[in-house]
């Protein structure tokens, strides 16, 4: 059986050093086993956030204050009305496969939203979780136009995760203007509010909790 995983739900908005902080010092504890797996549940104030892969041209404009983070991928707005999922989990036990990690990440979103009906997809080349967008106008080639709902940036100290994924449940996607998202052109950003779906934070993280007992139940 699987050992039981930690969750919690933080009120308010909490810094991004103090997150950091907090990861680094949970990654320590479970790598020297004096702590459990943590999923944890936070709102940022408005903030964007710079990957390892970040390009300098992507940041149009800095209306936020910019952090520069050891995770993977590019650049991310973070903010008021985006759930960030903050996952410290042991990847000894569960897999030391990174690239498998990750599609389970995206496997638990598209999981939770689809407890809403949204039906979230995964696109090669595209790491996080898109919808589709037949209300809007197509792109200029006559492909659908795809917004991007969850970006998933994550980070490996001795095989123990930290960073993770956020989602948009009804942040300002206005905010998003001061980056190129994830260093993707052409296609937009989107909430499950945007969607037209009366989803609160609340109902978000229980679905999230559902899914990720469905998704993360055993180790890979």
């Amino acid at each position: 059986m699987a050992a039981m995983v930690d969750w919690i739900i933080s009120d308010g908005l909490t810094g991004h050093d103090e997150a950091v902080a907090f990861m680094e010092a949970r990654v320590a504890a479970i790598r020297h086993g004096t702590a459990g797996e943590l999923i944890w549940l936070v709102e940022h104030p408005p903030l964007y956030t710079a990957g390892t892969s970040a390009k300098d041209g992507d940041l149009l404009r800095a209306r936020f204050p910019v952090h520069m983070t050891g995770r993977g991928g590019q650049y991310t707005y973070h903010g008021p009305g985006q759930r960030v999922v903050y996952v410290m989990l042991d990847l000894n036990r569960r897999g030391r496969d990174v690239r498998a990690f990750v599609g389970r990440l995206e496997a638990w979103v598209i999981d939770a939203l689809a407890g809403f009906g949204v039906t979230g997809q995964i696109r090669p080349g595209r790491v996080g979780v898109w919808v589709t967008r037949p209300d809007k106008p197509p792109l200029p080639d006559g492909s659908p136009r795809e917004d991007k709902i969850a970006a998933i940036g994550v980070k490996l100290r001795g095989w123990i995760s930290f960073h993770g994924l956020s989602i948009n449940v009804e942040p300002e996607l206005s905010h998003y203007d001061g980056i190129v998202p994830c260093g993707i052109s052409g296609h937009g950003v989107t909430s499950l509010v945007d969607l037209g779906l009366p989803v609160g934070m609340a109902d978000l993280d229980l679905a999230l909790r559902d899914s990720f007992e469905t998704v993360f139940a055993s180790p890979a």
